[in-house]
């Protein structure tokens, strides 16, 4: 396997505003509601890269952000970072946004997954190796029931800041500050751990660096070689149902291979190796600008933490401050879309964020939830191709499907999550659109964090295994029947 990878402290200016509101053949892989006309809505806004610079974002209103005490030890740490080595190359950028304008003209399926928030606990060869397992095997599967290429993205080397709904937490009466992921404060409930701390950036940046270097390892090393897929079993779904389905499709897999090797003569050197890019949502400005860095042959600037960086739902204003950072940057992004954007405000997004209507540039991640889907999709897509706009459509199934359980674990249902994929899939073909990527949270772990699927984990099975801080991650095995099924969709 082949990993594809290659300032200055807030302003005073900036306004930190509180968040109230609540996703050959097998080897080729935007309410945001500003009561104002469209012109004048966008005439405040600059076109792309005029008047702007890395942090050009600090004048503007910047949700979901930190608020750090000691504002000398911020400067520090952001002075630090932009010294510091970037993790990916803008040439593996570039690769993949041609790598996703091909998904986008129907040549190839993008597989985006990986935990809702990365751990620095989780920064450990067993859970990395895990976690790339299951990716790989999900993209075989899709690879052989679809006959396309498939682009791995992982959530992963850098997914470790978290939106969330509340800026506070209240135990048996005590307020603290939420959780917003390792790179912001810590999960444990006491003052000190809740604090932001801005070191958690500098560890932030070493345990991206460490994974990447780790899975670099893996592909000097053949990992992902598929003369030998048994580096990519996990021990303890040997004997499940869809894992007996997996090897099945492996064998038919390996004989085809030896096939093909001796009708050519020659081992099939490309089997050895794939592209996987990283990605995160791009949610602490500070962070993302001290690793913003710009490249000469392009005259442009690259986010260099990673190769797709998006924008969440709750961060995606039109006139805020991720999207005017967003806006400068030469990486292909995302944006998630939900339930409360309507398709004029799509429109005027997508313009600000891809001025030059460029293919690969702009994904569009959407996430509804299962009964709202059917309801909201059709107008986007609608909207989207009478303007003539080039983007790639993802489904995120998760995010809209979250729900509490009795006993006070967050879930989410996995008939839900298959229910708006089967929709998502059915409503692109009946507007004569392309889905063209899915976007899961998902682990190589055991975990028994959402209900349903295979073994029909039910609320009462949830304590068995619960390990996330923040949302519910599928499983192996939930992951692997939602390859089965997209592969099915996908034929």
């Amino acid at each position: 396997m082949r990993l594809a990878t290659g300032s200055s402290p807030a302003g005073r200016n900036r306004r930190i505003v509180p968040d109230t509101r609540q996703t050959k053949w097998f080897v080729f892989w935007i309410r945001y509601d500003l009561r104002v006309t469209l012109s004048e809505r966008l005439e405040t806004i600059p076109p792309m890269n005029t008047n702007w610079t890395p942090d050009s974002w600090q004048t503007r209103i910047a949700q979901q952000q930190p608020v750090y005490n000691d504002q000398a030890a911020v400067a520090d740490v952001i002075s630090t970072l932009g010294q510091l080595p970037p993790l990916v190359t803008a040439w593996e950028v570039d690769r993949l946004q041609k790598q996703l304008a091909d998904a986008a003209a129907g040549k190839a399926f993008v597989l985006q997954g990986g935990d809702c928030s990365e751990s620095f606990a989780d920064c450990n060869s067993t859970t990395i190796l895990r976690k790339l397992k299951v990716l790989i095997q999900m993209s075989l599967v899709l690879i052989c029931g679809s006959k396309q290429r498939v682009v791995r993205v992982g959530r992963i080397a850098g997914q470790y800041a978290k939106p969330r709904s509340a800026n506070t937490e209240t135990r048996e009466g005590v307020e603290l500050p939420s959780y917003r992921g390792d790179i912001i404060n810590r999960s444990g409930f006491t003052k000190d751990e809740r604090e932001p701390n801005p070191q958690l950036m500098l560890r932030a940046y070493e345990r991206s660096a460490l994974t990447i270097n780790y899975i670099r390892a893996l592909s000097e090393g053949g990992f992902a070689d598929l003369h030998h897929p048994e580096n990519w079993d996990l021990e303890f779904v040997r004997n499940t149902p869809g894992s007996r389905k997996y090897q099945q499709l492996l064998e038919s897999l390996s004989d085809s291979i030896r096939f093909m090797e001796v009708v050519s003569a020659n081992e099939l050197d490309q089997l050895s190796r794939v592209d996987f890019f990283t990605s995160h949502e791009g949610l602490h400005l500070l962070h993302e600008q001290a690793l913003t860095r710009q490249d000469q042959r392009q005259n442009g600037f690259y986010n260099l933490s990673t190769h797709m960086p998006w924008i969440g739902d709750r961060t995606r204003a039109i006139d805020g401050a991720h999207v005017e950072y967003f806006r400068g940057i030469k990486n292909p992004i995302g944006v998630k879309v939900g339930n409360t954007i309507a398709g004029d405000e799509l429109i005027d997004l997508v313009k600000v964020l891809n001025p030059e209507n460029a293919p690969g540039r702009l994904t569009l991640i959407h996430r509804f939830g299962a009964e709202k889907i059917a309801g909201r999709l059709p107008m986007l897509i609608n909207a989207v191709q009478q303007s003539n706009l080039n983007v790639l459509w993802s489904c995120d199934p998760m995010h809209g499907n979250t729900q509490a359980t009795r006993n006070g674990y967050k879930t989410r249902s996995f008939d839900e999550i298959t229910s708006e994929i089967l929709t998502a899939f059915r409503i692109h073909k009946e507007c004569d659109s392309r889905l063209s990527g899915i976007h899961l949270e998902l682990t190589g772990e055991d975990v028994t964090e959402c209900v349903g699927g295979p073994a029909n984990l039910t609320e009462s099975d949830l304590h068995r295994d619960y390990r996330s801080q923040v949302d519910p991650r599928l499983n192996y095995e939930q992951a692997m029947e939602i390859a089965f099924l997209l592969s099915e969709e996908m034929k």
